[in-house]
């Protein structure tokens, strides 16, 4: 089986990245009638729905802060779109659930890169360390 290279499987990040976005506006922007639902709670689903999207796009552009940046005013454009429709209406409180789902994926993803940037840092240091025992 051929493996991917960093290069495509990176293509691919962003592909299901820009998807996920595309599937956000779908679902805001849809019929309440036919919106998919999970039974957690419309607010407990706008926050898991934005911190799955901000999560996969912090994969691609892992720059979590200008991210959550762009996610938090999609999440209140969408809610405020949601007046054009008929059967719906915008709610602050969803927008925050969103923008609460996208602040907590963004800060995770922050303390994930710094976690993995300190770690070699860290092995490097407890090299040196040990090496200067054997001496």
């Amino acid at each position: 089986m051929e493996r991917l290279s960093s290069n495509s499987r990176l293509r691919w990040i962003r592909l299901g990245g820009v998807a996920a976005i595309g599937l956000l506006v779908i679902s805001s922007m849809i019929g309440a009638a036919v919106q998919p639902r999970t039974g957690l709670g419309w607010q407990m689903e706008h926050f898991l729905g934005y911190f799955a999207v901000t999560s996969i796009v912090c994969l691609a552009w892992p720059r979590p802060f200008v991210i959550a940046a762009a996610l938090v005013v999609v999440a209140g454009l969408l809610e405020g779109l949601q007046a054009l429709t008929p059967d719906r209406h915008p709610n602050l409180i969803a927008a925050l659930c969103g923008a609460g789902g996208v602040l907590v994926a963004a800060l995770l993803v922050e303390l994930f890169i710094r976690a993995r940037r300190r770690r070699p840092l860290e092995a490097r240091r407890k090299l040196r360390g040990s090496l200067t025992t054997i001496r």
